[in-house]
């Protein structure tokens, strides 16, 4: 596949998995659709916005970057073979690549710590002890008194992050080598060329 059309493709796929995460990312600032509870009620992995910062922002950027890359060269069609937009691609990949992985890192303590909810009148990270057993014992989930139904929300959330942030670690390694391949070898398309 030529290096251009694989840019494209993976900045046309990179886009709407970033603002994927920053839409999951939102939503857990908010269990149960409600402000009431974020007044320090929500646990570290929520505020630390993996989603929003590293699966979210940091994509975005090479996504976007990714698209431009697989459009015409910089100087018109075929001339520098794309070499100028393939290497700040490789840039924004490895920046990508390092906000995916900070968003998985962020998605898989949160899963593994559990939500910080009301138990006995007591707020804490109640499930922290488990190591994530808890994730298949339904039963405790019912435990959170407050905020309603928290623990499937963020169980549900957190993995939609994780696998995106996989998606996109994924997405972001394939990305770094096939610029690096458009820098050294330029693009496959004719002068005449294609832009798709």
């Amino acid at each position: 596949m030529c290096t251009g059309k694989c840019s494209r493709f993976v900045g046309l796929t990179l886009i709407p998995l970033s603002l994927l995460c920053i839409l999951a990312n939102a939503l857990l600032l908010v269990p149960d659709g409600k402000t009431s509870w974020t007044d320090s009620r929500l646990s570290l992995q929520v505020w630390l916005l993996g989603g929003f910062v590293g699966g979210g922002l940091m994509v975005l950027c090479p996504g976007i970057s990714a698209v431009r890359a697989g459009g015409k060269g910089c100087c018109g069609a075929g001339c520098c073979g794309n070499r100028c937009r393939m290497l700040r691609s490789v840039f924004c990949s490895a920046f990508g690549l390092l906000g995916a992985i900070y968003c998985l890192s962020v998605s898989a303590a949160g899963l593994r710590v559990g939500p910080k909810c009301l138990i006995n009148g007591q707020w804490d990270y109640h499930f922290q002890d488990t190591s994530g057993s808890y994730l298949s014992n339904r039963t405790l989930w019912d435990a959170c008194e407050a905020p309603p139904r928290v623990v499937s929300w963020n169980v549900t959330l957190f993995s939609l992050l994780l696998v995106v942030a996989c998606l996109e670690t994924v997405l972001c390694g394939v990305q770094l080598v096939n610029a690096a391949l458009g820098v050294l070898c330029g693009d496959c398309r004719k002068k005449e060329g294609d832009q798709s």
